[in-house]
Protein backbone atom coordinates (compact mmCIF):
# COMPACT_ATOMS: atom_id res chain seq x y z
CA UNK A 1 0.00 0.00 0.00
CA UNK A 2 1.42 3.74 -0.65
CA UNK A 3 0.71 6.20 1.78
CA UNK A 4 -0.19 9.54 1.05
CA UNK A 5 0.42 12.46 2.42
CA UNK A 6 -1.78 15.70 1.08
CA UNK A 7 -0.50 18.99 1.93
CA UNK A 8 -3.15 21.50 0.35
CA UNK A 9 -4.71 24.16 2.37
CA UNK A 10 -8.04 23.65 0.60
CA UNK A 11 -10.06 21.46 2.26
CA UNK A 12 -12.09 20.82 -1.75
CA UNK A 13 -8.91 20.16 -3.44
CA UNK A 14 -7.68 17.95 -0.73
CA UNK A 15 -11.07 16.08 -1.04
CA UNK A 16 -10.85 15.86 -4.50
CA UNK A 17 -6.92 14.36 -4.58
CA UNK A 18 -7.85 11.68 -1.98
CA UNK A 19 -11.62 10.90 -3.99
CA UNK A 20 -8.66 10.26 -6.88
CA UNK A 21 -6.47 8.47 -5.54
CA UNK A 22 -8.29 6.18 -3.14
CA UNK A 23 -10.36 4.46 -6.09
CA UNK A 24 -6.89 3.08 -6.85
CA UNK A 25 -6.75 0.34 -4.26
CA UNK A 26 -2.75 0.72 -3.77
CA UNK A 27 -3.59 3.52 -2.29
CA UNK A 28 -4.40 5.39 0.82
CA UNK A 29 -4.17 9.03 2.30
CA UNK A 30 -3.33 8.45 5.48
CA UNK A 31 -2.62 12.42 6.59
CA UNK A 32 -3.82 15.53 5.61
CA UNK A 33 -2.15 19.20 6.45
CA UNK A 34 -3.15 22.62 5.42
CA UNK A 35 0.60 24.15 5.15
CA UNK A 36 4.09 23.03 5.42
CA UNK A 37 4.31 23.38 9.13
CA UNK A 38 1.47 20.73 9.75
CA UNK A 39 3.19 18.60 7.36
CA UNK A 40 6.36 18.74 8.70
CA UNK A 41 4.71 17.99 12.15
CA UNK A 42 2.98 15.05 11.15
CA UNK A 43 5.99 13.78 9.91
CA UNK A 44 7.76 13.71 12.93
CA UNK A 45 4.93 10.99 14.11
CA UNK A 46 3.97 8.64 10.76
CA UNK A 47 5.81 7.38 8.03
CA UNK A 48 4.45 8.17 4.60
CA UNK A 49 5.81 7.15 1.30
CA UNK A 50 4.34 10.15 -1.26
CA UNK A 51 3.48 13.62 -0.16
CA UNK A 52 1.70 15.43 -2.33
CA UNK A 53 2.45 19.28 -1.87
CA UNK A 54 0.65 22.71 -3.03
CA UNK A 55 2.98 25.61 -3.43
CA UNK A 56 1.34 28.72 -2.58
CA UNK A 57 0.54 28.16 1.24
CA UNK A 58 -0.14 30.12 4.49
CA UNK A 59 2.76 29.94 7.24
CA UNK A 60 5.03 27.47 5.23
CA UNK A 61 4.81 27.13 1.19
CA UNK A 62 5.36 24.01 -0.92
CA UNK A 63 8.85 24.94 -1.35
CA UNK A 64 10.15 25.79 1.67
CA UNK A 65 8.58 22.72 2.94
CA UNK A 66 9.67 20.45 0.34
CA UNK A 67 13.35 21.43 0.87
CA UNK A 68 13.07 20.71 5.15
CA UNK A 69 11.32 17.44 4.76
CA UNK A 70 14.02 16.19 1.80
CA UNK A 71 16.88 17.68 4.25
CA UNK A 72 15.32 15.29 7.30
CA UNK A 73 13.37 12.71 5.64
CA UNK A 74 15.38 12.15 2.03
CA UNK A 75 13.70 8.94 1.00
CA UNK A 76 9.95 10.69 0.96
CA UNK A 77 9.02 11.19 -2.54
CA UNK A 78 7.79 14.60 -2.95
CA UNK A 79 5.17 15.37 -5.82
CA UNK A 80 4.32 19.39 -6.16
CA UNK A 81 0.59 20.08 -6.98
CA UNK A 82 0.02 23.71 -8.45
CA UNK A 83 -2.21 25.29 -10.54
CA UNK A 84 0.71 28.06 -11.40
CA UNK A 85 2.81 27.07 -14.49
CA UNK A 86 5.53 29.13 -13.39
CA UNK A 87 9.28 28.09 -14.57
CA UNK A 88 10.64 29.85 -11.63
CA UNK A 89 8.81 27.80 -9.32
CA UNK A 90 9.31 24.74 -10.77
CA UNK A 91 13.28 25.54 -10.63
CA UNK A 92 12.93 26.39 -6.88
CA UNK A 93 11.52 23.16 -6.61
CA UNK A 94 13.98 20.92 -8.46
CA UNK A 95 16.64 22.64 -6.64
CA UNK A 96 15.37 21.36 -3.45
CA UNK A 97 15.02 18.30 -4.89
CA UNK A 98 11.17 17.47 -5.35
CA UNK A 99 10.65 14.26 -7.63
CA UNK A 100 7.68 15.95 -9.79
CA UNK A 101 5.95 19.10 -10.64
CA UNK A 102 2.58 18.98 -11.85
CA UNK A 103 -0.55 20.84 -12.68
CA UNK A 104 -3.65 20.75 -11.18
CA UNK A 105 -5.25 20.38 -14.81
CA UNK A 106 -3.44 17.02 -14.61
CA UNK A 107 -6.29 13.89 -14.60
CA UNK A 108 -6.42 11.50 -12.14
CA UNK A 109 -4.67 8.96 -14.71
CA UNK A 110 -1.73 11.26 -14.84
CA UNK A 111 -1.60 12.25 -10.94
CA UNK A 112 -1.77 8.42 -10.40
CA UNK A 113 1.54 7.05 -12.76
CA UNK A 114 2.96 10.12 -11.74
CA UNK A 115 3.29 8.96 -8.69
CA UNK A 116 4.55 5.45 -9.24
CA UNK A 117 7.19 6.81 -11.69
CA UNK A 118 8.35 8.85 -8.50
CA UNK A 119 8.55 6.07 -6.38
CA UNK A 120 10.29 3.69 -9.08
CA UNK A 121 13.11 6.34 -8.76
CA UNK A 122 11.54 8.92 -12.01
CA UNK A 123 10.73 12.56 -12.44
CA UNK A 124 7.75 13.53 -13.47
CA UNK A 125 7.16 16.72 -14.99
CA UNK A 126 3.87 18.15 -16.15
CA UNK A 127 4.46 18.20 -20.28
CA UNK A 128 3.90 22.42 -20.11
CA UNK A 129 6.14 22.76 -17.19
CA UNK A 130 9.00 21.05 -19.30
CA UNK A 131 8.69 22.92 -22.03
CA UNK A 132 9.59 26.28 -20.10
CA UNK A 133 12.43 24.78 -17.55
CA UNK A 134 13.90 22.36 -19.67
CA UNK A 135 15.58 25.40 -21.99
CA UNK A 136 16.35 26.94 -18.62
CA UNK A 137 18.17 23.72 -17.33
CA UNK A 138 19.97 23.70 -20.78
CA UNK A 139 21.56 26.82 -19.89
CA UNK A 140 25.32 26.59 -19.21
CA UNK A 141 27.85 29.25 -16.94
CA UNK A 142 30.43 30.45 -19.15
CA UNK A 143 34.38 28.57 -18.53
CA UNK A 144 32.21 26.11 -17.11
CA UNK A 145 34.14 22.89 -16.92
CA UNK A 146 34.84 20.26 -14.60
CA UNK A 147 36.53 16.87 -13.97
CA UNK A 148 33.93 14.24 -13.66
CA UNK A 149 35.85 11.14 -11.98
CA UNK A 150 32.88 8.65 -12.57
CA UNK A 151 33.68 4.47 -13.74
CA UNK A 152 32.10 3.83 -17.23
CA UNK A 153 29.32 2.21 -15.43
CA UNK A 154 28.63 5.42 -13.51
CA UNK A 155 28.80 7.22 -16.73
CA UNK A 156 25.83 5.31 -17.81
CA UNK A 157 23.89 5.49 -15.19
CA UNK A 158 24.34 9.18 -14.72
CA UNK A 159 23.24 9.46 -18.98
CA UNK A 160 20.47 7.33 -17.98
CA UNK A 161 19.14 9.43 -15.16
CA UNK A 162 19.33 12.52 -16.98
CA UNK A 163 17.14 11.16 -19.76
CA UNK A 164 14.48 10.31 -17.03
CA UNK A 165 15.04 6.42 -16.44
CA UNK A 166 13.48 4.77 -13.33
CA UNK A 167 15.90 2.63 -11.14
CA UNK A 168 13.77 0.03 -12.51
CA UNK A 169 13.92 0.49 -16.71
CA UNK A 170 18.08 1.58 -15.35
CA UNK A 171 18.59 -2.02 -14.18
CA UNK A 172 16.30 -3.89 -17.01
CA UNK A 173 18.50 -1.97 -19.67
CA UNK A 174 22.14 -2.82 -17.77
CA UNK A 175 20.66 -5.99 -16.64
CA UNK A 176 21.32 -5.12 -13.43
CA UNK A 177 19.64 -5.76 -10.26
CA UNK A 178 17.56 -2.42 -8.69
CA UNK A 179 19.59 -2.62 -5.45
CA UNK A 180 22.51 -2.36 -7.59
CA UNK A 181 21.34 0.36 -9.63
CA UNK A 182 20.69 2.16 -6.07
CA UNK A 183 24.08 1.68 -4.67
CA UNK A 184 25.77 2.59 -7.92
CA UNK A 185 23.58 5.94 -7.16
CA UNK A 186 24.88 6.74 -3.81
CA UNK A 187 28.42 6.30 -5.00
CA UNK A 188 27.84 8.78 -7.99
CA UNK A 189 26.02 11.25 -5.91
CA UNK A 190 28.93 11.17 -3.56
CA UNK A 191 31.60 11.43 -5.74
CA UNK A 192 29.79 14.39 -7.48
CA UNK A 193 28.56 15.99 -4.30
CA UNK A 194 25.16 15.78 -5.19
CA UNK A 195 22.31 15.72 -2.92
CA UNK A 196 19.48 13.23 -5.12
CA UNK A 197 18.44 12.06 -8.20
CA UNK A 198 17.21 15.46 -9.36
CA UNK A 199 20.26 17.33 -9.19
CA UNK A 200 21.89 14.50 -10.99
CA UNK A 201 19.45 14.49 -13.97
CA UNK A 202 20.56 18.40 -13.86
CA UNK A 203 23.67 17.70 -13.85
CA UNK A 204 23.96 15.24 -16.80
CA UNK A 205 21.81 17.83 -18.73
CA UNK A 206 24.62 20.76 -18.33
CA UNK A 207 27.51 18.70 -18.51
CA UNK A 208 26.02 17.20 -21.93
CA UNK A 209 26.04 13.85 -20.21
CA UNK A 210 23.17 12.76 -22.24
Amino acid sequence: MIRVLLVEDQSIVRQGLKMILEQNEQFTVVGEAENGVQAIEYLEDHFVDVALLDIRMPIMNGIEAAHKIKERWPNIKILILTTFNDEEYALQALKVGVDGFLLKTSDGHKLISSIKSCLEGGMALHEQVAAKVLPRLLEKPENDSIDIHLTPRELVITKLVGRGKTNKEIASELFLSIGTVKNHLTQILQKLDLRDRTQLAIFAIKHDLL
